[in-house]
């Protein structure tokens, strides 16, 4: 089963292929600069050399469809047709408090993601256009929604509510959705197989540091808390994020300095954290190197930075009320020993021990105490990759469920004529629409109660299930 695993940003698409009968990745490319006339596709097929290419690309649909025609490409493609690509993953940014977990997506599940635009509303525009544009494209290939703030849906109210007025959380649902959410299961679930113990028997602490940065205290496999809040902004010190801060500095900021709310929004956002801090640069490669040069300011940046993290780390360890793993992942959680040794620094009275030869080298494992320390490369796509699969499984099943005939008979008799009718408008809209979305929205406009096996039966009856490819095609371009 092959999986296209998509993340659509506003000037850009990064794009994964997966085999997933080995999960093996075996292509992974980006466009950028989307809406420019010097756009970049980078696309590099497993065990060959990669590809760059500079062209005019105005749209996302556009871009989709130079991502499919590079994945077919003669010469160095992957695919012979686009029929081999059997289901796509999308990331989505925010599901508020409608999505919990990983959804097939349909007409009411991008409903669902056009409420929660007011909560992301630089990321899920974007994202639901990659989902459209896919429709038009790819269409009748199955499409699996896959959320950020899902693991955290497991919070409760004591970690997710602001102290605020109740009645703005009634409201403007304010409240702590958390971020990383997919990279936290993932690596949370990679730790407990490499220790050989159930997940339910194990409270860790996952640390994601990249250019974003967050913790995620977990407890048994569910998040119990986690540093990012309403947006990515809360929490820990990042790239360009400033992290917490007095709330009441927004105001004092806006008065003194004669600054909007979207400019001080933008500031908090863009030019802050390690940025603000250095005033140089938001890598913390090129910060290191100044501190080792003997820049006192690149210094105090990075111990901001770390105390931060160790802060947050202790604060999650009460929380947990014991812990087993502390985890370190994404690029300066794999890659920066010097960071991971500063963090860990005077630990042991919770039982945090490192080896700093292990540490140097970047082992999986680090750790010299009670506490398992483990550097886990996270792989966001591959848990992407896997949640659609396991989504599309369990339609399946519903699916292929026995039921008998009796059953099926009684209730396509329930069907009136109107039913029927709506039936086929339904179909004829999008000849490609699975049974699962068939089935909910003729209950939806029948009120009643209509099952995936009646669907079933009746579009055999009425010949639909072996309507050609090109008559589907011919339905589709009328549509659109």
């Amino acid at each position: 089963m092959k999986v296209l695993v998509l993340n659509c940003g506003s000037s850009s698409i990064k794009f994964q292929v997966f085999e997933m009968d080995n999960e093996d990745n075996i292509a992974k490319g980006v466009v950028e600069k989307i809406g420019s006339s010097n756009a970049i596709l980078t696309f590099k097929p497993k065990g060959r050399e990669k590809i760059v290419q500079t062209r005019e690309i105005i749209n996302h649909q556009v871009a989709l469809d130079l991502v499919l025609n590079t994945l077919r490409n003669s010469q160095y493609g992957i695919l012979k047709s686009k029929s081999e690509i059997d289901a796509i993953g999308h990331r989505l940014v925010h599901g508020g408090e409608e999505f919990a977990q990983s959804v097939f997506i349909t007409d009411e599940v991008k409903e669902g993601l056009r409420r929660c635009i007011q909560f992301a509303p630089l990321h899920n525009p974007h994202n639901l256009k990659g989902v459209e544009v896919c429709e038009k494209i790819l269409p009748g290939i199955p499409q699996v929604g896959v959320f950020d703030t899902a693991f955290h849906h497991s919070l409760l109210p004591k970690a997710y509510i602001y102290a605020l007025p109740m009645a703005l959380y009634r409201k403007l649902r304010i409240r702590r959705y958390g971020f990383h959410g997919t990279s936290h299961k993932y690596v949370v679930y990679k730790a407990a197989k490499y220790l050989k113990t159930p997940i339910e028997k194990l409270k860790i602490i996952s640390c994601h540091l990249g250019n974003g940065c967050s913790i995620a205290a977990v407890d048994g496999g569910k998040s119990v808390d986690t540093s990012m809040g309403f947006t990515p902004l809360e929490g820990l010190v990042m790239g360009t994020r400033c992290g917490d801060i007095d709330p009441a500095l927004v105001s004092y900021i806006a008065q003194n300095e004669k600054l909007s709310l979207e400019k001080i929004d933008n500031l908090m956002n863009k030019s802050s954290g390690m940025l603000g801090l250095t005033e140089t640069s938001n890598d913390l490669r090129e910060i290191e190197l100044e501190a080792k040069k003997g820049s006192k300011q690149h210094e105090l940046a990075m111990d901001i930075f770390c105390y931060r993290i160790k802060k947050y780390i202790g604060a999650y360890a009460a929380v947990l009320g014991d812990l087993d793993v502390l985890i370190f992942t994404a690029g300066i959680g794999e890659k920066s020993w010097y960071i991971r040794g500063e963090v860990l620094k005077n630990m042991e009275y919770l039982g945090i021990k490192f080896d700093p030869k292990k540490n140097s080298k970047n082992e999986f494992d680090i750790g010299a105490g009670k506490v398992k320390v483990l550097v886990i490369p996270t792989n966001e796509e591959l848990a992407i990759a896997r949640d659609t699969v396991t989504v599309l499984n369990s339609i399946k099943k519903e699916t292929e469920e026995q039921v008998s005939e009796k059953i099926v008979s009684e209730e396509i008799l329930q069907l009136t004529s109107d039913d029927k009718a709506e039936l086929i408008s339904i179909w004829f809209k999008n000849p490609y629409i699975s049974l699962l979305e068939l089935s909910q929205k003729l209950s939806k406009k029948s009120g009643k109660k209509v099952s995936i096996h009646v669907i079933k039966q009746e579009l055999k009856l009425l010949g639909l299930d072996k309507v050609s490819e090109k008559k589907k095609i011919e339905f589709t371009k009328r549509t659109y």
